[in-house]
C-alpha cells in the first residue's frame, strides 16, 4: 500500500555517515524532511545534495532537520558528504527495507537491463511523526525550495 499524507511515518532505525543509529521515532518534536535518492557521487544526486546543504540553515531556522537515504553504506556516505561539506546526516538503507517501506522503488532500465532502483522522493514529516507532504519522482531543480515552502 503506498504511503499517503496524514498517515503515519514508518519507523526505522538506520546508520548514518557517522556510524550512528538514527532512529526516526526519538525525533519526535522536530520536523523532518527525509529524501531518498539514487547513489552518493552522481549528478542529479549531487545536485540535491548541494542544494539541501544550501538551504540547511534556512530548514534549521524552521526546527526541521534533513537526511538523505540512498543503498550506499555509510562509509560512501561519509566521503560524499566529506567532498561536499553536507551539514545534514546520510543514511545507510544497504538492504533497501526503508525504500520499501516507503514504497520508493520503481523499475528502470539501464543498458537494456530491467531493476529496482530508487526513484527520487522526499517525504515531509512532523512533530507527531505524521506525513505532511510527498514528493515523487523528483525533478531535482527548484525542489528544494518546493520543501522549504511546505516546511514553513
Amino acid at each position: 500500500m503506498t504511503l499517503k499524507i496524514g498517515d503515519q511515518a514508518p519507523d526505522f532505525t538506520l546508520l548514518s555517515d557517522s556510524q550512528e543509529k538514527i532512529t526516526l521515532s526519538q525525533l519526535r518534536g522536530k520536523k523532518v524532511v527525509i529524501y531518498f535518492y539514487p547513489k552518493d557521487n552522481t549528478p542529479g544526486c549531487t545536485k540535491e545534495a548541494c542544494d539541501f546543504r544550501d538551504n540547511h540553515a534556512q530548514f534549521a531556522k524552521q526546527k526541521a532537520v534533513i537526511f538523505g537515504i540512498s543503498k550506499d553504506t555509510a562509509t560512501t556516505h561519509q566521503k560524499f558528504k566529506q567532498k561536499y561539506s553536507l551539514p545534514f546526516s546520510l543514511l545507510a538503507d544497504t538492504e533497501g527495507e526503508v525504500c520499501e517501506s516507503y514504497k520508493i522503488f520503481k523499475k528502470k532500465s539501464m543498458f537494456g537491463k530491467t531493476f529496482l532502483g530508487i526513484q527520487r522522493s522526499t517525504f515531509l514529516i512532523d512533530e507527531q511523526g505524521i506525513i505532511r507532504e510527498i514528493w515523487r519522482n523528483v525533478k531535482v531543480t527548484g525542489h528544494v525550495e518546493q520543501v522549504f515552502n511546505a516546511v514553513k
